[in-house]
């Protein structure tokens, strides 16, 4: 990496989830050696994030990125055409979602007990990005998640959270993985489970595909006995009153969002419209209260959010309307 062309093709294939497991780790100690090479990483991060994804290669003169942005432009304006939807066969129909791969700032000092630097990798409003860690670990953030690791630590492999993020966790021998929430700790040794730890709701959930996990309180909430989960099963924290559970559960139903679709059975509308507000980056309105107890059930992969209106339209009784960039829904 001794040209800044080499550098920002080895920094556009990273993000584009093409970069070999040796040169990662070769750009990442490249990226924390100097100020300058972060900042350098930070410019070619923010064009990457700009086209979502969809173009490898970045205009190297302004005219040439005004004339990119152009193109962006006019590709995203369309006019949409609506028609009459049979709900049987819209169930089976999803919402578009670009996947994009986010990679953060590196900081100088790591609070985590491993050492090493860190490094923080979101997921806006609107997208999902997938990480592949040092260690081999593939993180997938949901929109609207955050998270914090670090590279080079030598004790303990650790994250922090927050959001929602499912995890492929690579096998060490003597080297636990462990995801720090603001409520409880997830320990691993090699496993894929989802954890999910927003702020604005009241549980916090953590589900094991594969494997085992362990569970263990933390500063904010104490538990009295670590827990074990087993695949298929779902441990829920109740914020409110501190209570937890453990319960069998299809995993696909909370763990098909990485794979950009969302299935859920019967759902309360309130859940459904937190769902479609992160993963579209949009802001939804419920004018009329009572509609939200309403419950839904179906699978959204390839349809934009106008299509799942028009579908919620023809499968529960509401209407929608659009103004000033906002969506209502009011009760028909």
């Amino acid at each position: 990496m001794n040209s800044k062309k080499s550098i920002k093709s080895k920094i556009i294939g990273y993000l584009d989830g093409e970069l070999e497991q040796d040169e990662l780790k070769k750009l990442q100690q490249w990226i924390g050696s100097s100020e300058e090479n972060t900042r350098y990483y930070a410019r070619v991060k923010d064009l990457w994030e700009s086209s979502i994804g969809r173009y490898s290669e970045f205009a190297e003169t302004e005219k040439e990125w005004a004339r990119f942005q152009q193109t962006v432009k006019k590709d995203s304006v369309r006019k949409v055409h609506f028609r009459t939807v049979d709900w049987r066969v819209a169930l089976r129909m999803a919402a578009v979602l670009v996947v994009g791969i986010f990679l953060g700032s590196i900081l100088l000092q790591s609070p985590f007990e491993s050492g090493g630097a860190l490094i923080t990798t979101s997921a806006p409003m609107g997208s999902i990005s997938k990480t592949l860690l040092d260690d081999s670990t593939v993180v997938f953030l949901n929109a609207g998640s955050e998270i914090r690791y670090t590279v080079g630590g030598r004790k303990v492999r650790e994250v922090f959270l927050q959001g929602e993020a499912w995890f492929k966790v690579k096998h060490m021998d003597n080297k636990a993985f462990i995801v720090h929430t603001e409520y409880y700790d997830v320990q691993v040794l090699g496993t894929e489970f989802n954890v999910k730890a927003y702020e604005t709701e009241s549980e916090v959930t953590t589900t094991l595909e594969k494997g085992s996990v362990l569970i263990s309180g933390n500063k904010q909430y104490e538990i009295e006995k670590e827990i074990t989960l087993k695949p298929g099963e779902q441990l829920v924290l109740n914020r409110e009153n501190a209570s937890f559970k453990i319960k069998k559960v299809n995993t696909s139903l909370y763990t098909s969002w990485k794979d950009s679709k969302l299935e859920f059975v019967k759902m309360r509308l309130d859940e459904l419209i937190v769902l479609l507000e992160r993963r579209y980056g949009v802001d939804i309105e419920v004018v009329d209260k009572e509609i939200l107890t309403y419950h839904y059930s179906g699978t959204i992969k390839d349809e934009t959010i106008l299509e799942i209106l028009e579908i919620l339209e023809h499968t529960l009784p509401v209407h929608y309307e659009i103004k000033n960039q906002k969506i209502k829904i009011y009760k028909q």
